[in-house]
């Protein structure tokens, strides 16, 4: 199938369990320009800050200290045109209509299926 390539993405991944983490590096390790690691909502927002060239977000929604909603909110103040994609672990009925009020383009539900959630990032990038 025609992939696009998304090389030149810029992307932070908001993610505070260590084993998501690795799980992403081994699905993305050769797809991306740049990846940044974060473990908290606030550092998440700092580093979104600091990099003001990010793409894509994919938001932990279950983070320690400030969670995910609300670290996009606050991203959401400064940078209104990166996407944002949330992650939780609870497939409850109303984590996707939470994550679009705070300000996330879409949302996924884990346990992440690989192939699923390159579509989604395909539907944002693959213009």
């Amino acid at each position: 199938e025609p992939q696009v390539s998304l090389s030149n993405l810029s992307v932070i991944i908001a993610e505070d369990d260590e084993i998501s983490a690795m799980f992403f590096n081994t699905i993305f390790k050769n797809t991306f320009n740049k990846i940044i690691y974060t473990k908290t909502g606030h550092e998440t927002i700092d580093k979104c800050r600091e990099n003001p060239e990010t793409d894509l977000i994919l938001m932990d929604i279950k983070m320690p200290g400030m969670n995910g909603y609300d670290a996009t909110h606050e991203i959401r103040k400064f940078n209104s045109d990166g996407i944002i994609i949330a992650q939780t672990a609870f497939g409850l009925s109303g984590d996707k209509e939470k994550a679009i009020e705070a300000g996330c383009n879409d949302y996924i539900s884990k346990p992440i299926n690989k192939a699923e959630l390159k579509t989604l990032i395909q539907k944002y990038f693959g213009k």
